[in-house]
């Protein structure tokens, strides 16, 4: 995969969510760089404080801005929302970065299952929350980090919540099949708005997010350390995953495509699950009453 370079972002706003470390942080790094005003979120205040130096550093731009929000809180997720629409009179792109995993079934306070809630949800809910926004900056940009991963989900509307047989992976996977769906079928709403909305897969990346899924106990944390060593060899960095990241963001190639997943920087044709109309808006209606959204 070849280096991206994106082109003058000056007078750009781009929001990445999930970026104080891994393929987000790096995404920003090139945006700013290329003299986009940039906003980061992040669960964590020092670590936003810690990534907004870096990524100043690096950059050579003061155009940085961090923003709190844990995704696990659909509470959270509208503050953030109501945070961007106070600083951002325009909102370029919007990068939905963040996401997670757990190695065993969690809940939200709100009660619904952490991963889902995270990687699926929160997005879907800031989307929707920025989008009037987003079509007032037209031409502008929706990206979704999905994965490959998304391969092997399935979606279960009477077991949203994995209430039986959770598995990290079928979590995982089911999120980021979500991911996919979600993408397309904003795409078809937002036809002839002047926003494409692309998903991706960035490749396996050696980041801190599968630092998550390692068990709790000293034994298996340190049995998983041993497996996930061999892979590793092979991960990308994060500053080649996060190339597709800023192509689907900035490459005049894919200013009037939408709707794709890509993998790359090429569009691939994704799993049959994820290409299935009625399933998106099934999913669309779901996820619209779990976030308190109107559906429309």
């Amino acid at each position: 995969m070849a280096t991206t370079k994106p082109p003058d972002l000056a007078g750009k706003t781009i929001l990445v969510t999930g970026a104080t470390n891994g393929i987000g942080l790096e995404a920003a790094v090139v945006f700013a760089r290329a003299g986009a005003t940039t906003l980061i979120t992040g669960r964590n205040r020092a670590r936003i404080d810690a990534a907004l130096t870096g990524i100043r550093q690096r950059s050579g731009s003061n155009c940085v801005e961090g923003l709190h929000a844990d995704f696990t809180s659909q509470a959270s997720v509208r503050k953030l929302a109501a945070e961007v629409l106070a600083r951002c009179p325009r909102l370029d792109v919007l990068v939905n970065n963040a996401g997670s995993v757990n190695p065993a079934r969690t809940l939200t306070g709100g009660g619904i299952e952490t991963t889902f809630a995270v990687n699926h949800l929160a997005p879907f809910l800031l989307t929707n929350l920025l989008l009037e926004r987003i079509a007032a900056s037209a031409p502008a940009r929706i990206v979704n980090v999905a994965s490959v991963a998304h391969t092997r989900g399935t979606l279960d509307f009477d077991d949203i919540n994995f209430d039986h047989d959770y598995r990290i992976m079928r979590a995982y996977s089911r999120s980021k099949l979500a991911n996919v769906l979600f993408t397309r079928e904003l795409a078809k709403r937002l036809a002839g708005t002047g926003v494409t909305v692309n998903c991706l897969h960035p490749g396996t990346v050696a980041t801190g997010i599968w630092g998550h899924g390692a068990p709790d106990s000293h034994w298996k944390r340190a049995l998983f350390a041993i497996v996930m060593a061999p892979a590793k060899a092979f991960m990308l960095t994060p500053e080649l995953g996060a190339q597709t990241i800023v192509y689907a963001a900035t490459s005049p190639e894919l200013a009037d495509r939408t709707g794709m997943y890509l993998e790359k920087n090429l569009p691939k044709q994704p799993a049959p699950l994820a290409l299935d109309d009625e399933l998106a808006r099934r999913l669309w209606d779901t996820s619209a009453a779990m976030t308190g959204l109107d559906s429309d």
